[in-house]
């Protein structure tokens, strides 16, 4: 029985997370551990938690070490920090269901997993990519939920929900009968409670929806990307020189009326003594064309990742230095500065892995995110959704345009508006139309809020059970 529920939930957190996870399967997921774990020993609960989530978490693994080429250390460790988190929240459900405090046990399982991936996304370069609210961006009315909380609330009611049927389902019977006394004698409660919360949430997600607000005027987009991968060529090299003709042949033919182009992270690689030959061509271009033009530059000698802005008026480019790096992947000095202008604000791909650096966009009143980015191809749909997730947390419009990846525009809501993946070396385009109004959200308001819940809870509801005296069971 012990295999056979490792096996099962390794299957599911197979499916349901990782690069193109399948939602239902995510609520699912914990649940055959969750309910193996009271039923047996806790050196036997930990090892099928360690087991199941190790393997689940293979999802990334080609990602990581064939596209990203991370160092192996790095690789296992985001397997092996997802399994001690899972062990830990799973002996701490078992410990307190055989102490018959049901509603404890429900809520311990998700404090434990939101508080790890809040600590992840604050103290590691990793951000919260790997944050289980990314499996449900295509569930739009519970993805609503992150106008309030965050991603995190996202994560917890995941969680929460297999938690609370597990510990609904508490075998001893000295256990059940001092979680009747606890629960009002009806222990089915903690269950019930989880799956209205759950209905509450998606209701009012749907109402949220249905009640969009107006985006203001529209603004016409285009974006246009290519595969990079092998194909990173300085501008003075005939190569060079050739994607820069591509590109500037590809914005003339954008459709009358654009007002804004957005290429990708590092579509063009130059020196600073050479970089006149990228930034001369394309502030000319905006100019004659009266369009905002964002471009991926990486300045080698400078060792910087940017992204620089050329006004359609013709007055001073914007540069703007990416903040955040892939880890073993991107050796360039971050930068500490936001670019804004004008409501519109401009990022580089994991920079929007982040939620501190989305909210404070926001908060300086960016309505628009225009983002160059550069995917590996396998990540194409999930880390577009991440964005999506930042603007639905923020209620602002994101415009991500990414090299080996996806196209990718969403509104406040989290509505993909537009998509479409790059297929080949010559540019893909697409075009689309976005509003210039944005949404306030608690979250912009309040910030991480309910991740600080989570971490009050991860603490506080082991520690009552041990303190509170109780009666031997």
């Amino acid at each position: 029985m012990l295999v056979a529920c490792v096996a099962l939930s390794a299957g599911l957190l197979h499916f349901g997370t990782g690069l193109h996870p399948i939602p239902w399967l995510t609520w699912v997921a914990p649940l055959p551990v969750l309910l193996i774990a009271p039923r047996t020993t806790g050196v036997r609960a930990c090892l099928a938690a360690v087991a199941a989530w190790a393997v689940g978490g293979t999802t990334m693994w080609e990602l990581q070490r064939d596209r990203m080429e991370a160092p192996l250390p790095v690789a296992l460790l985001t397997v092996v920090v997802s399994a001690l988190v899972a062990a830990l929240a799973v002996l701490l459900f078992r410990a307190l269901v055989r102490r018959g405090r049901l509603w404890s046990a429900a809520a311990v399982v998700p404090a434990v997993w939101v508080s790890a991936e809040y600590l992840v996304a604050t103290l590691t370069p990793n951000g919260a990519i790997w944050s289980l609210a990314h499996t449900q961006a295509g569930v739009l009315p519970v993805v609503q939920l992150a106008a309030l909380t965050g991603g995190w609330g996202i994560s917890f009611l995941v969680t929460a929900v297999p938690a609370a049927l597990a510990a609904s389902a508490a075998p001893w019977r000295n256990a059940r009968r001092e979680a009747r006394r606890q629960a009002g004698g009806r222990p089915w409660r903690v269950a019930a409670t989880a799956l209205t919360l759950l209905l509450v949430v998606a209701v009012g997600g749907a109402v949220r929806l249905a009640l969009t607000e107006p985006y203001g005027a529209e603004r016409k987009v285009a974006l246009l990307a290519s595969r990079q991968q092998d194909d990173w060529a300085p501008i003075d090299t005939p190569r060079g020189r050739e994607r820069l003709r591509e590109v500037l042949e590809r914005v003339r033919a954008l459709p009358p009326g654009t007002d804004a182009v957005v290429l990708p992270e590092g579509g063009f690689v130059t020196t600073a003594a050479d970089l006149p030959l990228i930034s001369r061509p394309l502030a000319a271009l905006a100019r004659e064309r009266r369009m905002d033009v964002v471009a991926g530059v990486i300045v080698t000698d400078a060792n910087h990742n940017t992204a620089m802005f050329f006004p359609a008026g013709g007055s001073e480019p914007g540069v703007y230095r990416k903040q955040h790096m892939v880890p073993g992947v991107e050796p360039y000095e971050p930068g500490d500065r936001m670019f804004l202008r004008a409501g519109t604000g401009v990022a580089i791909c994991k920079d929007l892995d982040f939620p501190d650096l989305a909210r404070a966009y926001r908060r300086e009143g960016a309505r628009v995110m225009l983002l160059p980015a550069w995917d590996f191809d396998l990540d194409g749909w999930q880390h577009a959704r991440t964005t999506v997730l930042r603007g639905v947390e923020n209620g602002f419009w994101a415009v991500r345009s990414a090299a080996n990846g996806n196209l990718t525009v969403s509104d406040p809501y989290g509505r993909v508006r537009a998509e479409t993946a790059t297929t080949g070396r010559v540019p893909t385009v697409l075009t689309a139309t976005v509003g210039t109004g944005a949404v306030r959200t608690l979250y912009t308001w309040a910030g991480d809020w309910f991740a600080w819940l989570c971490l009050a809870l991860a603490v506080l509801l082991p520690a009552s059970a041990i303190l509170r005296r109780r009666r031997p069971v």
